[in-house]
């Protein structure tokens, strides 16, 4: 069974999914849709993801969409490794450091909003600085206290889940903007790990990077 993984090199939900496949050992090929050039607002990418947002994955059951649930059908489609916890309690944790990244980080940081307080809202780039450091100190501060609690090498236990997935683009996102990350050691240093132990995923190790 092929995948095709629609995506940009940057951007940090598709970098989610390429953790998660590489993780998984699952070769797939890559398509690219370049957001500085808006390609993924044109009618034929709108036709694979309604929305005009990156990465779409095209497998054995057709287009799938938004890095949350494309990440819980690979854990469902190929199940070992496993990215989840056996225990439901686990899983629970596991999900919610994820959403406190793709529901309260990365939705009012990406490209689109940040266009919008840029070009609609007249919003300088001090300001629109301040606004990106502000989300992510908040949502990463919680993690921390999370992973202290939990971790044990990664952010959940001693193997990677759906929560490093998660965490790893975000802190890249944090470094390009210059986010102070200090006060979450153990945050970065499980990014870190997860950096070494798929490098393949990188942005930089991307064939359309630049």
């Amino acid at each position: 069974m092929s995948l095709t993984l629609h995506g940009y090199w940057r951007s940090s939900a598709a970098y989610r999914v390429r953790l998660a496949l590489g993780l998984k050992g699952l070769p797939y090929d890559s398509v690219t849709h370049d957001l500085r050039l808006g390609e993924q607002r044109g009618e034929a990418y709108r036709r694979l993801q309604p929305q005009g947002l990156v990465p779409v994955l095209d497998g054995p059951d057709g287009l799938l969409m938004q890095s949350p649930a494309i990440l819980e059908w690979l854990e469902e489609r190929y199940p070992d490794p496993p990215l989840l916890p056996a225990d439901p309690g686990g899983r629970a944790v596991v999900r919610a450091m994820a959403a406190i990244v793709a529901c309260d980080i990365h939705p009012i940081n990406n490209l689109r909003v940040l266009t919008r307080l840029r070009t609609d809202m007249g919003t300088d780039e001090a300001a629109v600085s301040d606004w990106i450091r502000h989300w992510v100190a908040e949502g990463f501060a919680a993690i921390e206290t999370m992973i202290a609690r939990h971790g044990g090498g990664y952010a959940y236990g001693d193997s990677p889940t759906l929560a490093d997935c998660h965490i790893l683009p975000q802190v890249y996102n944090a470094e390009r903007f210059g986010v102070d990350l200090t006060p979450y050691p153990r945050l970065t240093a499980c990014a870190a790990r997860l950096r070494e132990r798929v490098p393949g995923a990188a942005p930089e190790a991307q064939d359309d990077a630049g």
